[in-house]
C-alpha cells in the first residue's frame, strides 16, 4: 500500500467517526447522512435517497465484514486494510462515490458548481482550502464546474491502495487557511 493511501484512509476514519468517539458505529453514519444531506438541499428526493442507501451500504458491509466480535463498531486497526481492498470493498465506494457525485447535480446538467461541491465536501468535514484545491485539481470549466463523471471517479481513486499523486491526495495535505 502507498503512503498515500494510507493517509488517505486515516483521513476517512477520522471524518466518519463523527461523533469523535475513536471508532466507527452505526450513529457516525446517521450523523454524516444527515449533515451531507442537509447541505444537499435542492436536490431531489431520489438523489437523496441514493446518498442515504450508500451511506447505509458503507456502514453495513463495514459491519458486516469486520465487526466479527458483534461489538457493533469498527476500529481504526479494522477498517485500514479492509477498506483499501478493492475486491472486499470496491462494489461499495462505486456505489458510494456515484450516489455523492450524483448529489452535487441537483439541475441534472451533468455539472458540479463549486459551491455546492465545497458545501457537500464541508459536510463530509473535509478542510476548506484543502475542497478548493481538490476542486481546482479536478480541472473546472470556465464556469467552475466539474462533471459529475469526474467526481465520481476522484472518489473511487481516493480509495485505490495503488494511487498516488492524484487529486484526492491534496485532501490529506494540510492547507494554509
Amino acid at each position: 500500500m502507498r503512503t498515500e493511501a494510507a493517509e488517505r484512509i486515516e483521513l476517512v476514519f477520522s471524518l466518519f467517526d463523527a461523533n469523535g468517539d475513536g471508532v466507527l458505529d452505526s450513529g457516525d453514519f446517521d450523523l454524516m447522512t444527515g449533515r451531507v444531506l442537509e447541505a444537499a438541499g435542492a436536490s431531489d428526493d431520489g438523489a437523496r435517497e441514493a446518498v442515504r442507501a450508500a451511506f447505509r451500504r458503507y456502514w453495513t458491509t463495514l459491519a458486516t465484514e469486520l465487526d466479527a466480535n458483534g461489538d457493533g463498531v469498527i476500529t481504526v486497526d479494522e477498517f485500514r486494510p479492509f477498506v483499501l481492498d478493492p475486491e472486499r470493498f470496491g462494489p461499495t465506494i462505486a456505489e458510494f462515490a456515484e450516489a455523492l457525485a450524483a448529489l452535487g447535480d441537483p439541475d441534472g446538467d451533468g455539472l458540479i458548481e463549486r459551491p455546492l461541491f465545497v458545501s457537500l465536501m464541508t459536510a463530509i468535514g473535509f478542510a476548506e482550502p484543502n475542497i478548493h484545491a481538490l476542486f481546482d485539481a479536478f480541472g473546472p470549466d470556465a464556469g467552475d464546474r466539474i462533471t459529475v463523471a469526474t467526481w465520481a471517479t476522484g472518489i473511487r481513486d481516493y480509495y485505490a491502495p495503488d494511487m498516488a499523486g492524484i487529486p484526492g491526495d491534496r485532501l490529506v495535505t494540510v492547507r494554509a487557511v
